[in-house]
């Protein structure tokens, strides 16, 4: 036999209705009003576990006191008796101090939202009371209901988030943030957290951040426009953001350090380890606009008397230190470029082969001096996806990519895909 939990709904109500209405005991006797609510997360959905009835105290009328509500009042099944309230547990909330008109992170729709309402429902299950809140309204319907002028809105849905999309803040000290398990968040598109991070104020976006992975913070940086990187990592504790710095393409660190001060900059150059620092310090000793200002430092090279095979095997260990692999670089000991071929082209050879045999030696390049546009000339001309950067000697310095340029050439295409843009457009398939 199949047991079915008797699940009833005794009543639903818009949380701003409630307020202020009188709270009688069962002789009939005023015991207060509706001030707050205190609310508690133990499960999918938070419960209500007591009902505020006056000002200046924290003690609460339990919500399994309750018989009856309504939006008229609510009425005890006893007759009210102080010794009964309950303290307000220090993992309880308030909904008016801590969730009404707030700011709140739609993680559905990747957008920063203000709590107008909430709903509640009154609920009746093998013979347990409880009163859940089910959603929050972030609609202009119910901004209005709380004016009093829903009636001049009817013609407008409910716009309601629903509480399952919810988990509690660690800490209930700012406005709240709608927080998804990590696996959630992570789900989201760097772009998306981007946005989110952008429309955010400085508080409420710090601590968003530290509840980020370095990697998952990295990439949102890395969708952001520069003003809104170089503000973050202003702001951030110096620990993280040499951390983050370290973990970005040397260019776009480079970018973001020489917008700071001198004594801001170098305090986090100190943080990053030598190496990565030492990167960074080069870069940013180039023009803004440059090609050397552009480039980037993690790129793939390799002697030309490596196989296929072999190239292969080094791949799968540098491949995730490298900015792009669309193309190899060959360099002889003193790094001297020497030749390139795509990743195809080394996929599609012959294992015995060497890359003397298999490399491009009429090479394209650019000058670090060279300007943006002529390396987007360069770019388009040729249909490459990177241009390698070389000094006078001959000696490989960078790539730049074809995304920075696009990034130089049309700052405001938004978040728009490099790659889906590249297939679009004519500078997509020829040579090298």
């Amino acid at each position: 036999m199949n047991h079915v939990n008797q699940f009833k709904i005794l009543g639903e109500f818009y949380f701003s209705q409630l307020l202020g209405k009188p709270i009688y005991d069962k002789s009939g006797r005023k015991a207060g009003k509706i001030r707050d609510m205190a609310v508690r997360w133990d499960g999918a959905y938070p419960q209500i576990v007591g009902i505020k009835y006056a000002k200046n105290i924290q003690e609460l009328i339990p919500i399994d006191q309750i018989d009856r509500c309504s939006y008229k009042e609510v009425r005890l099944k006893e007759n009210f008796i102080i010794d009964k309230t309950v303290p307000l547990h220090e993992t309880d909330i308030f909904i008016s101090k801590w969730l009404l008109d707030k700011q709140i992170i739609d993680l559905k729709g990747s957008k920063i939202v203000r709590v107008n309402d909430i709903t509640l429902s009154w609920v009746i299950q093998e013979n347990i009371q409880r009163m859940i809140l089910v959603a929050v309204d972030i609609g202009v319907r119910g901004l209005f209901r709380r004016l009093g002028l829903e009636f001049l809105f009817k013609s407008y849905n409910n716009n309601l988030l629903g509480w399952q999309y919810i988990k509690p803040l660690e800490s209930w000290n700012s406005n709240l943030q709608l927080n998804h398990e990590k696996q959630q968040v992570s789900e989201l598109h760097p772009a998306d957290i981007a946005d989110l991070l952008e429309d955010m104020d400085y508080k409420r976006r710090a601590n968003f951040i530290d509840n980020l992975d370095d990697q998952q913070a990295v990439d949102a940086l890395t969708e952001m426009d520069l003003d809104a990187q170089v503000e973050i990592i202003e702001q951030m504790d110096e620990q993280r953001a040499s951390d983050l710095l370290e973990e970005m393409a040397p260019d776009e660190a480079a970018d973001i350090l020489v917008e700071l001060t001198a004594e801001k900059s170098e305090g986090l150059l100190k943080l990053m380890e030598e190496d990565d620092a030492e990167e960074v310090r080069e870069l940013m000793q180039y023009e803004e606009g440059t090609a050397g200002a552009l480039m980037t430092t993690e790129f793939i090279a390799f002697s030309a008397d490596l196989t296929p095979e072999e190239v292969i095997n080094q791949l799968r260990k540098l491949a995730p230190e490298a900015e792009t692999i669309y193309y190899l670089y060959v360099i002889d000991q003193e790094e001297h470029l020497q030749g390139v071929l795509s990743l195809r082209e080394l996929i599609v050879a012959s294992p015995s082969a060497t890359l003397r045999e298999l490399m491009h030696t009429k090479l394209v390049t650019v000058q670090p001096e060279d300007d943006h546009q002529r390396v987007a000339d360069v770019i388009n001309k040729y249909g490459l996806l990177a241009v390698p950067v070389i000094d006078e000697q001959g000696i490989i310095l960078g790539i730049v990519t074809v995304d920075d340029i696009i990034d130089i050439l049309i700052p405001e295409r938004g978040k728009l895909d490099t790659y889906s843009w590249f297939a679009l457009s004519k500078w997509g398939g020829r040579g090298r």
